[in-house]
């Protein structure tokens, strides 16, 4: 599950992208309002937490734009004002929730759960190809009684592969949709959670190997057993 968290308090935002990555999501961080946008002009994700006080544009801005434009993804405004009247034009520009500052880590991880288990569209389903299943509650590979736990990135791009049966995805396809803008993601990360995933399916047993097409992209294969 990836999330947005745009956050311009440096070191709260690193903490709190520890936290959500720690607890399985995939984070992609903005640090003010613009840089906000941009990611989510890229990118598609399960819910966004937004600061309302961020430099260049606000985090009411953002959500405005945001459902204007069709945006239908739940968002978690994070907010150091605590009068109701600020609460009142959160959830009336469109907010789903929201969390006044300082707030503990586990209110804000309940609350993103709460969301996601109630939002349409993101209920996970178990995907399969050849002998290998993709557990996606669990967020592992699984071939017979064999399981691999995947880390989030890893999670992302097997989902991808069985999604896309016969698809070669290229370098580029997967540094848009799980790396997005990330400035200091390099594209070697894709060939280093490739050759994890190419060990981890080997360790399941599964009759199913990723092959790479030359210049081309990455792409799933049965192999013979």
């Amino acid at each position: 599950m990836r999330l947005l968290l745009a956050e311009d308090e440096r070191e709260l935002a690193r903490a709190l992208t520890a936290i959500l990555e720690h607890s399985g999501y995939v984070v992609d961080a903005a640090a003010d309002g613009e840089e906000a946008q941009y990611l989510l002009s890229c990118n598609d994700y399960d819910l966004l937490v937004l600061d309302i006080m961020m430099p260049k544009v606000d985090g009411l801005t953002v959500l405005r734009e945001f459902r204007a434009q069709g945006g239908t993804t739940p968002v978690i405004l994070l907010t150091a004002k605590s009068e109701i009247s600020d609460r009142v034009e959160g959830l009336d520009s469109g907010a789903n929730d929201y969390l006044t500052k300082p707030f503990a880590a586990a209110e804000l991880l309940a609350r993103i759960r709460a969301l996601t288990h109630t939002s349409p569209g993101l209920v996970k389903q178990s995907l399969s190809f050849g002998d290998l299943s993709l557990d996606a509650e669990a967020s592992a590979l699984r071939c017979g009684d064999a399981r691999e736990d995947l880390t989030p990135r890893e999670y992302q791009m097997m989902e991808m592969l069985v999604t896309h049966p016969g698809a070669k995805l290229s370098t580029d396809q997967f540094m848009r949709k799980i790396w997005g803008g990330l400035a200091d993601a390099e594209t070697s990360v894709v060939w280093v959670n490739i050759s994890n995933l190419r060990k981890k399916l080997a360790r399941v047993g599964a009759h199913v190997k990723i092959s790479a097409a030359r210049n081309v992209g990455y792409y799933l294969e049965e192999t013979a057993e």
